[in-house]
């Protein structure tokens, strides 16, 4: 008796050990500087009707970390900056990253300087507690010509310097026109990557959205290591429906991006920050994509 109750103890501790060890693997921490956000587009339906509720369901669900894309007239969702800080520190949330178009229009010729609206647009970033203020595109009147791309790329890297000076790093955000696009021989995303300060301007890989332009992230990857700061963490599925793009977004793991082992090359290769994205739902709530979306983070140990 005493041998088989030893027996049954130790393979007990055995048992034990082996499943706490597979639910360490399976929910593991990020590492040290890393972190795993949301992109609010996820959820823009929703935060256009409740935004308070909607960022009350992320945090609950186990959200730290959110990106905006909605800032007009100097307010996030219809807060000034310090509303919209109070109400996410009051949510234990946190915003390092948001997404507001660079135009043109934003610098003054005559001046030789950023326009308010654009200065706004930095201290206000700031006022968030933004370690990155990120152009999500660049508007089709500014890449007609290589001439006008140049004058372009010259305003993001004073843009970067501007926001060199509130502590943050101006940003670039992909889409799929830009490995469509080219000229003088270059696609404009090789164009943007070789003619934008590294230290003044982070990039922010989209790594779903490439795939419309006939792109895959691990060869962008491959061919730019250590260049992307951050990541929009995203999965594709071919498109059933007319009039909409080839590839659309899913939850992740359910597409055919390689999505795991892609952010672990960025892991690898310093990236830090990875927001999750979803911007079409197959019939399913967006606010339990984003659910289903973080759990799946969290397996990968994000």
């Amino acid at each position: 008796m005493r041998s088989s109750r030893r027996t049954f103890i130790k393979n007990s501790a055995l048992t034990f050990a082996g499943t706490a060890l597979l639910k360490h693997n399976l929910f593991a921490n990020p590492r040290a500087g890393e972190l795993t956000g949301i992109q609010l587009y996820s959820v823009r339906d929703d935060m256009k009707l409740n935004p308070l509720g909607t960022l009350q369901q992320l945090s609950k669900m186990g959200y730290k970390y959110v990106e905006h894309a909605n800032y007009v007239d100097r307010k996030f969702y219809g807060w000034t900056a310090k509303e919209f800080r109070k109400v996410l520190d009051d949510l234990g949330l946190k915003m390092p990253s948001g997404h507001t178009v660079m135009r043109f229009n934003h610098w003054d010729n005559a001046t030789k300087d950023f326009t308010d609206a654009w200065k706004y647009t930095v201290e206000d970033a700031a006022v968030c507690g933004q370690h990155f203020v990120i152009s999500p595109s660049i508007e089709e009147t500014s890449r007609k010509n290589y001439d006008d791309l140049k004058k372009m790329l010259e305003l993001f890297n004073k843009s970067g310097e501007l926001c060199n000076k509130s502590g943050m790093k101006f940003g670039y955000h992909n889409h799929h026109f830009e490995f469509l696009e080219s000229m003088n021989g270059r696609t404009l995303f090789d164009i943007i990557l070789s003619d934008t300060d590294p230290k003044l301007v982070m990039q922010q890989l989209d790594i779903g959205n490439m795939i419309n332009g006939g792109a895959k992230a691990l060869d962008i990857m491959k061919k730019y290591p250590g260049r992307f700061e951050s990541m929009h963490v995203k999965d594709e599925i071919k498109s059933t429906q007319p009039g909409q793009e080839e590839f659309i977004s899913t939850i992740l793991g359910v597409g055919i991006i390689p999505v795991k082992e892609i952010i672990d090359l960025g892991r690898k290769w310093g990236t830090k920050d990875f927001i999750i994205e979803q911007e079409s739902y197959q019939g399913k709530a967006p606010i339990d994509c984003a659910k289903e979306d973080l759990i799946a983070m969290k397996k990968w140990g994000y």
